[in-house]
This record gives C-alpha cells, structure tokens and sequence, in this order.
C-alpha cells in the first residue's frame, strides 16, 4: 500500500473536476479499488503499487489536456484514460490557444496569420490598424499562449490614460477606479481566454499585471509578454520609455490605430514617430491591418468605409481651396 499526494498546476480545479465533481467520480470508477480523495487543487491517491502510478499517470494526461482546453468533459476523460485521442481532439487551422469552455482563438485572416509569424521571429513588434481587425485580441492571444507554455513568466498590459471625450477627474472613485475603465478592453479579452478563478489568482499574484503607462517608468520588465495598447495616444517620450523597459527573455507588442488620435493637435503621436524611426531596425516586426481584416459586427467595416470616404472627400476639397 503506498500513499501519493498530486498537486495540479495552471488548472481550474471546477472545470477539472467537473459540476458536483462528477469528473473525480468518473475517474474514480476507473480504479475502484484506490483510495481518492480530492480537495482544493490536491488530489490524494493511496492503494496498491501498480494502479497508483498509473492513475497518476492518467491524471497529469488529463490535467495537460485541461490546461490547453480550459475544458474537461466526461468524454475527454473516458477516452484519455483508455488511451485513445479525445473525439473533439482536432487540429484547428491557425490555431492560436483554447479560450474559455474549450472556445479556439484562431488567427482569421492573412494579416493576423502573419502577426502571429513575425511575434515568433522577432522581440518586438508593431500592429496597427482600424478597429476591430484583432489586434489587441491576438496580441492577447499571444501572450497568453506564452505563458501557457512557459515561455514566459508574465504578461504585462498596458493603456495611456488619455480622455476621448471626458475627463479622468469627473469619473467617481479613486485612482484605480478612474483608471479601470481604460483598461477594461484587456480584461475583456483575457476573460475570454482564462477561466475566472484562474485569471484572479494570475492578476492577485501579479503573473499577470494590467496598469496605465505612467505606471512603467523605471522598470527593466524580464521573461515576460508586454503588451502597450492604443499607443497612438502616446507622446514620443511616453512610447520611448515603454519600448526601453524591454528586458531579457521578453518580448513587446505595441498595437494602435493612427486614425484615432486623442492627444492635443500640439502633439505628435508617438507611435506615428517610433514607426518611422524604427522602420529599419532588425528584430522590430511591423503588420499593417486594414478594413478587410475587421472582425466584428458587418457594420463596423461599413462604418470605417464611410469615415474613410468622408476624409478622402475632406481632404480633397482642402487641396483644392489650397490650389485655387
């Protein structure tokens, strides 16, 4: 008789062990004749020195499968413990990570296909595009994947904090507060792509960290994805210090849309800038998205076409007064 205590790692222990724990029952009906008891993210095994091994075995199978898919059906375990590929065990093209209930975050289009290659041959890289083309999504994606496979040791994510219409000081609350509401389109995307509990326990110990730019000053940020987004609301300065806290074993994604500028007329964007400076620098990849890459409602597409007609017109009726 030997006694094994199998601690589980980067799960969720609701979904591994399943609603009322029906999953630990079914895996239990496996090996009747061991002894299991699970609590919390332990799970404790006694019973013969052959069926221990083997259930422990198949428990880190099962757990593998479940940190991919953030999902474990009674399926999934059946076939997994008799050795056989799950059923929905099919490779998705282009496939980024499972999100939430086992959901696939792929790259939909050419361009984020190609987002997804240059992240991989280079430290950092710009994308930048109108909204909805899946930039700060797969961005996310990205990180979250290296993590997952611990390439990484953090992901970092980060906003500038500048007003599109009304003011940091009338919003309620206090710093955080006023700031959050800036930030909510990063937690949006992880939400889809970690499960509750686990996307708590990742920001409370700080795996995962989401502040405005200001916070980054000072910082040399190692072994981890950071991620700046809108930097088209960056100043040349604020963008500068961002990229130089790039640090060993890291890699930067700096996303924006150079169309939806808010700073003040007197100010360059500093994104605008650093395209241009570091345009010929190696190991800086760059993805240009455009209108076909948007992803979201069909009125979004139509809704930028009709905003880029309206500039277009602008922009030629003041050539033509400049001309006359």
């Amino acid at each position: 008789m030997i006694e094994q205590i199998i601690i589980l790692e980067n799960i969720d222990p609701v979904i591994f062990f399943g609603v009322n724990n029906a999953n630990i029952q079914l895996l239990k009906s496996f090996f009747p004749k061991l002894r299991i008891v699970a609590r919390g993210n332990l799970i404790k095994v006694s019973g013969n020195a052959e069926d221990v091994p083997l259930f422990e075995e198949k428990v880190r199978e099962l757990e593998k499968y479940c940190a991919e898919r953030n999902s474990l059906t009674e399926e999934n375990i059946v076939d997994i413990v008799k050795g056989k590929l799950p059923a929905n065990d099919l490779k998705q093209d282009n496939l980024i990570i499972y999100g939430v209930n086992g959901k696939p975050v792929v790259a939909r289009t050419p361009n984020q296909q190609k987002f997804v290659e240059l992240f991989q041959e280079n430290d950092m890289v710009f994308a930048t595009g109108p909204a909805g083309s899946g930039k700060t999504y797969t961005a996310i994606a990205l990180a979250v994947r290296a993590l997952k496979n611990k390439e990484v040791k953090k992901i970092i994510l980060s906003r500038p904090a500048v007003e599109a219409g009304e003011k940091l000081g009338f919003l309620p609350g206090d710093m955080k507060d006023k700031i959050d509401p800036y930030l909510q389109p990063l937690y949006d995307a992880l939400e889809d792509m970690i499960p509750a509990a686990k996307l708590k326990d990742y920001i409370e110990n700080k795996t995962i960290q989401i502040a405005p730019l200001a916070f980054m000053r000072g910082r040399t940020l190692n072994d981890a994805v950071i991620i700046l987004d809108e930097a088209q609301n960056t100043t040349i300065p604020q963008i500068k210090m961002f990229m130089t806290r790039l640090g060993m074993g890291s890699k930067m994604i700096i996303t924006g849309d150079i169309t939806q500028i808010d700073l003040h007329p007197s100010q360059q964007s500093g994104l605008k800038h650093a395209l241009y400076i570091l345009r010929n620098v190696k190991g800086i990849g760059n993805i240009a998205f455009d209108k076909t890459d948007i992803v979201r409602h069909k009125l979004v597409q139509r809704i930028v076409d009709a905003y880029d007609r309206e500039d277009r017109k602008k922009t030629k009726e003041t050539s033509t007064k400049e001309n006359s």
